[in-house]
């Protein structure tokens, strides 16, 4: 049997997929008391899985302290250990996994083990006040486009081959954008996207209701390449081109499921184009745009850990040594037993 807990019972979440190493510590009844992320910042290229959980790896502790003192509780006052058990990269998943592990352990507390996907919905429900939305999760990783169906969140249309906000990133650093430090890859393609005055064609592939990026990539690299357009129209029509594809799906699964509510989540939800675009469509349809907070859209801990609220109230913890994490855990093979029931 599980014990009852009041509202003022914790969880906490450790969010570990891919660059970021997160800590959320949420109370029963969806209060964020604390969100720290402390993210690896590689020196050139791409992510570097090992890299990047040998970062986790060295900042745990100390994420692991600065949420507690933002969440103003004890260790010994949390009752769930929540981790991201994937999608993600596997050193990295193994990370988190590990931290949860010893924690719950030392606490003697139940273990959950989080979809990543299913997370970034649940959180951004919880903040947007949203209810049954059809979701579009664009991030680094991930692009996807979901809805509740039937007991799952079901998959409507995603990309076949890379992600569009690793598209952005890829686009950006073939442009030389990476050497301005400090700022977000796409948020440095978005400025000089709002200086572009010429669009220029390039591949728009949406087949059915899924997308292609990468020969999109190629041509957006090739058009770098022969330097006969400036770089602020190329990444104006980038970013058109790409977010209409986005658009044109999400709407369809608008129309198919008669849903009253667009939520927008992940890293690429902070882009204001794209946010007016879905915004559009959502009002041709009569639903309500969901938008929600950077802090919240990016990889954090406080969705894992408000995801792992919901699982474990629907008793789904896991025996230590069934936590293996699952580098390829799609969004729709995870039961969400605690929405439509």
């Amino acid at each position: 049997m599980l014990k009852h807990h009041s509202p003022a019972s914790y969880c906490l979440g450790i969010e570990s997929t891919a660059d970021d190493f997160s800590v959320g510590i949420l109370s029963f009844n969806g209060k964020v008391l604390a969100n720290v992320i402390n993210a690896y910042i590689p020196e050139k290229g791409g992510i570097h899985p090992r890299e990047a959980a040998r970062h986790h790896a060295e900042v745990a502790g100390k994420v692991l302290e600065e949420a507690f003192q933002k969440a103003g509780v004890k260790p010994q006052d949390i009752h769930i250990v929540a981790f991201s058990q994937g999608p993600g990269l596997g050193p990295c998943l193994r990370t988190g996994a590990t931290a949860a592990r010893a924690l719950a352990s030392y606490l003697d507390v139940p273990l959950v083990g989080v979809n990543h996907c299913v997370a970034h919905i649940e959180i951004g429900k919880l903040i947007a006040k949203a209810v049954d939305p059809v979701t579009l999760y664009v991030s680094g990783g991930n692009t996807l486009v979901s809805a509740y169906e039937a007991e799952r969140y079901r998959v409507f249309g995603e990309t076949l081959d890379i992600a569009v906000g690793n598209c952005i990133d890829v686009f950006a650093r073939e442009a030389g954008l990476h050497k301005r430090e400090g700022t977000a890859l796409g948020a440095l393609v978005e400025q000089m996207a709002s200086r572009g005055q010429t669009f220029i064609p390039l591949p728009y592939t949406v087949k059915g209701m899924d997308l292609s990026f990468s020969g999109f990539l190629t041509a957006a690299v090739q058009l770098l390449r022969k330097r006969k357009h400036s770089l602020e129209d190329i990444c104006f029509s980038l970013q058109e081109v790409a977010f209409s594809m986005l658009t044109e799906v999400t709407e369809r699964a608008l129309a198919h499921t008669e849903k009253t509510e667009v939520l927008l989540t992940g890293g690429v939800a902070a882009n204001k184009r794209l946010q007016s675009m879905l915004k559009s469509i959502a009002e041709e349809h009569n639903a309500r745009f969901c938008m929600v907070p950077k802090q919240y859209a990016l990889d954090n801990g406080a969705m894992i850990a408000w995801t792992g609220i919901l699982a474990y109230q629907h008793r789904m913890t896991l025996p230590i040594e069934k936590s293996l994490v699952k580098l390829k855990w799609r969004l729709d093979e995870v039961p969400v037993p605690w929405v439509g029931g």
